[in-house]
C-alpha cells in the first residue's frame, strides 16, 4: 500500500469534519436566533444551510448514478473498493467534501402578537424559518458524522502504525 493513500484517507476524513463543523456553527446560529425578530439587515434572521458537496475526480456519485441508475459492482456482485475508500464508475474516488453556508428560503412565520414591538399594522411577527427540534436532530447527526471521521482518521493513523511494525 502506498503512503500516500493514508494520506488521502487522513485529508477525505479531515474536510468531513471541516464540513461537520461548519454544519454544527449554522446549527448553533439557528439555534441562537430561533427568537430574533430584527436582525441587522432589518427582517427576522433567516435559517442558515451548510451544503455539502462531493470534491470532484469521478468518486462517489460514479457508483451510485450509472445510465441504469443501479450500483455499480464487481463480477461477483460486490461494491468496488480501491485502498482509501469506494471506486467510481470511471475508476475515480473521492478526495473530500466542500461545504459551503446558504440562507434558506423558507417563508417566515406569521405570528400574531399585536405587542411586540416588530409587530405590523396587523398584529403580526415575521418569525424567523427555524424549527428548532429540527435543528436539535441535525445537530445530533453532524455529531455522530463527525465522530464517524474522527473514528476514519484512527483506523487510518493505527493501519499505518501497524504497517511500520512488519
Amino acid at each position: 500500500m502506498n503512503i500516500d493513500q493514508f494520506f488521502k484517507g487522513f485529508n477525505i476524513s479531515a474536510h468531513g469534519m471541516s464540513a461537520q463543523r461548519k454544519r454544527m456553527n449554522a446549527i448553533a446560529s439557528n439555534i441562537a436566533n430561533a427568537e430574533t425578530t430584527r436582525t441587522e439587515e432589518g427582517g427576522p434572521y433567516s435559517r442558515k444551510v451548510v451544503l455539502m458537496q462531493e470534491k470532484p475526480e469521478a468518486g462517489f456519485s460514479g457508483i451510485l448514478r450509472t445510465e441504469s441508475y443501479q450500483l455499480s459492482t464487481t463480477d461477483r456482485g460486490h461494491i468496488g473498493m480501491n485502498a482509501v475508500g469506494v471506486t467510481g464508475a470511471e475508476g475515480g474516488s473521492a478526495t473530500g467534501v466542500s461545504a459551503e453556508e446558504s440562507v434558506d428560503t423558507t417563508p417566515f412565520k406569521m405570528v400574531y402578537d399585536p405587542g411586540h414591538p416588530d409587530a405590523d399594522e396587523n398584529g403580526y411577527v415575521k418569525m424567523p424559518n427555524v424549527n428548532v427540534v429540527n435543528e436539535m436532530v441535525d445537530m445530533i447527526s453532524a455529531t455522530r458524522s463527525y465522530e464517524a471521521n474522527v473514528t476514519a482518521i484512527n483506523a487510518a493513523k493505527n493501519m499505518a502504525k501497524d504497517s511500520l511494525e512488519i
